[in-house]
This record gives structure tokens, sequence and C-alpha cells, in this order.
């Protein structure tokens, strides 16, 4: 779809949104064919998986939809919400263990004893064969396309598949990476020769598998044939381009869904102005605490969220004066708190800490400057 992001960052940007997938997320596409590939006596024995992945939420749907017994094994650690989901979804789940490590062991002794397959995230060729269909349908879907963005990291499978059907069938098309500065394992794997480990991996839900480690070599020899570049981006880049979803285009979606985005909301790829660009939206599974902390990140990183204090004296019509200011700027309060007793000023005074809603930037600049002309103590909470 084309995106009303387009005028603002001087470029035709088209989004394919993977994260509208049953179960929000593109690895639904390699699960499917992983899945239809399998022989009709594994079908019918069943297959097991170990985690709380997206990888693992598209094995249990599709599982599921075909008629293929599927467990699901996650540690007591998982969040309720998507212990309920799996389920929801067709599978078996059982908690076990109080790490994935353990959760992964008794899959693999529940697979051997009961003549299951016991799937994990790899990069199989049918696996990645899945993935690549994104490729082909953003070829077809876009015509005269000078460049698609997908996101990185360590697991690349998507990247990979993709890169290799749209270099066969336009080998014009740039096609580009992205992942985070945090967890650059794609650009170190890719420096190194062969996949690494990263210490420095994290499995925090925000990331997904962005963050996860290198998982195969099929995966990096075609990213390191196919791919023309890979940038890195910050965490502040992705939390604005998760709000700049939400507000243009009313998607919700994780880091991984986003990052893709970051890369222009950051001016990496300066070299696409006025190119047409595919961007893919691939996943939408953020859990709704962690949304919530995001979008209030978010707007105080793109100043539109903005907290200051000052000291005042504690007399009639002074709060007001203050309010009256905030309403000459247009800025809307959101939180205002008087503090008497710890104040280390002089007596009879009251610290105020506001917290103010506004438009951008420059509005943000204007307002500060218009309480620094009436009140020079002010102190602004930097981001």
């Amino acid at each position: 779809q084309y995106s009303r992001l387009s005028k603002q960052y001087g470029m035709d940007i088209y989004l394919k949104k993977e994260f509208l997938q049953y179960t929000g997320s593109v690895k639904e596409r390699g699960v499917l064919y992983l899945l239809t590939s399998l022989p009709q006596d594994q079908q019918r024995k069943g297959v097991i998986v170990a985690s709380d992945s997206n990888f693992s939420m598209a094995v249990a749907y599709h599982a599921s939809e075909l008629r293929i017994p599927v467990f699901v094994i996650m540690s007591t650690s998982t969040s309720p919400a998507r212990v309920k989901m799996c389920r929801e979804y067709g599978a078996m789940v059982i908690s076990y263990g109080t790490t994935a490590k353990d959760s992964q062991m008794h899959a693999r002794r529940l697979a051997q004893e009961n003549g299951y397959l016991y799937l994990e995230e790899e990069d199989s060729a049918v696996y990645l064969s899945g993935l690549g269909t994104v490729g082909l349908e953003v070829y077809e879907q876009v015509p005269k396309l000078d460049a698609v963005i997908f996101p990185a990291g360590g697991h690349s499978g998507l990247l990979a598949g993709s890169a290799a059907a749209l270099k066969h069938l336009n080998p014009h098309i740039s096609v580009i990476g992205v992942e985070s500065e945090s967890f650059p394992v794609l650009q170190q794997s890719l420096k190194a020769g062969h996949p690494t480990e990263d210490q420095a991996c994290s499995n925090h839900h925000f990331y997904g598998d962005v963050s996860g480690l290198c998982f195969g070599s099929n995966s990096l020899q075609l990213t390191g044939k196919l791919v023309d570049k890979v940038v890195a981006v910050r965490e502040e880049d992705i939390l604005v381009s998760m709000l700049r979803l939400l507000e243009y285009e009313r998607a919700t979606v994780d880091a991984e869904g986003a990052i893709g985005l970051a890369a222009l909301v950051a001016g990496k790829l300066p070299e696409l102005k006025g190119k047409r660009v595919a961007v893919v939206i691939c996943s939408g599974n953020l859990e709704l605490h962690l949304l919530q902390q995001c979008i209030a990140r978010a707007l105080t990183l793109d100043n539109r969220v903005c907290r200051f204090s000052l000291v005042l004296s504690d007399c009639p019509g002074d709060i007001s004066k203050l309010l009256e200011i905030l309403a000459r700027e247009e800025a809307r309060v959101l939180d205002i708190k008087q503090e008497r007793m710890f104040v280390t000023s002089e007596l009879f005074t009251v610290k105020v800490t506001c917290t103010v809603e506004t438009r951008d930037k420059i509005h943000a600049a204007q307002l500060r400057n218009a309480l620094l002309e009436r009140y020079p103590t002010a102190a602004w909470t930097e981001r």
C-alpha cells in the first residue's frame, strides 16, 4: 500500500503489511510451506515446538489448520497472554521449566519418545523459500521499484529468501537490511564470514527476532551475495518509527515490524530520496504493557511531550499566571504537581513540575523560550 509517510521523507514509500497475517507475523509464510512439505506419515504423527516466538505461533495456527497434531512447550515465565493465544490457535500448550532451554530439552525428549517432529526456526531451503514469497509479491505489486527494505539481525531468513527472489527477477532492485545498533549480529557475521555469537544478544520481547543469534550459514551466504547494504539504527529511531506507523498508517507494530522504516526515519538511506521504495512491516506482536511504554517514550523523543520544573512564590495567582503562559503558547497540560515540603530554596515557595503536550520540536523550543523569559531558573527535563 502507498504510504502517507511518502511526502514526509521525500520518496514514494510502499508498505508491505505482513503484520496483518493471522498470527501477526510474516513467519506464517515459511511455516506453511514447511508444514505442507512434510511427509504424510510425519503429518499424522505431529510436530512439537518450544518457544513463545512468532515462529511457534505460526506453527500452532497452521498445523491446526492442516489437521496436524501440534504441541507447544513454553516456560513458566511466558506471559499468560501468549499462552492463551497459542491455545486459541489450536495447539496443545504445555508449561515446563523456568527457562527456554528447559522447554527445548523437554520438547526434544517428547519428540523422541512419541515420534513428533521437533521444529525450530532454521534456514532450510524450504523455510527460506516460503519467506521469499514476500519478495515475489512485492515485485508483482509495485512496478518500477528502486529498493526494498527488510528487517535483518540474527534471524535474517526473510531478508535472504526475499533477496533471492528479487535479484532473480530484477538484479537492479536494491535490497537493504536493517538491524539494531545494540545487536549488529548480521554485520558482525558478514565481516567474520561465518555466523557469530554476539554476547550482547538479548531475547527481550521488545526486540524479538532482531536481537537473536545468527542461526544459519544459508541465510548468511545469500545475504552476503545478494544484499546490497545492511544498516544499523538506534532504539530511539525504532520507537519513533513505531509512533509514525501508528499515527499515519493506524498500524500497531513491534520493533521488528518498525525497524525497516526506522532506517528512513533516521536518515540512514539518503540515496533513496525521490525513489520508489518498499518497506516490509513484518510483525505486530508487541505485548500491551510494552506498547504503552513504547508510545509514551516515543512521544518524548519526538518532542511531543515535554516536562519542566520551576520554583514559584506561594502566593495566590502565581500558578494561574504560569497556566496563562501555557495557554498562550498552546501547550496542553497533561500533569501538574506542586511540592512544598522539601523545597530547599526560600520559605513560602513551591516547586511546580509540569508535563505538557506540544506539536513538534519547533513548538517545544518556542515554549521553552517563553518560559525562560518569565522564569529564568526553569529547568527543562532532557529526553
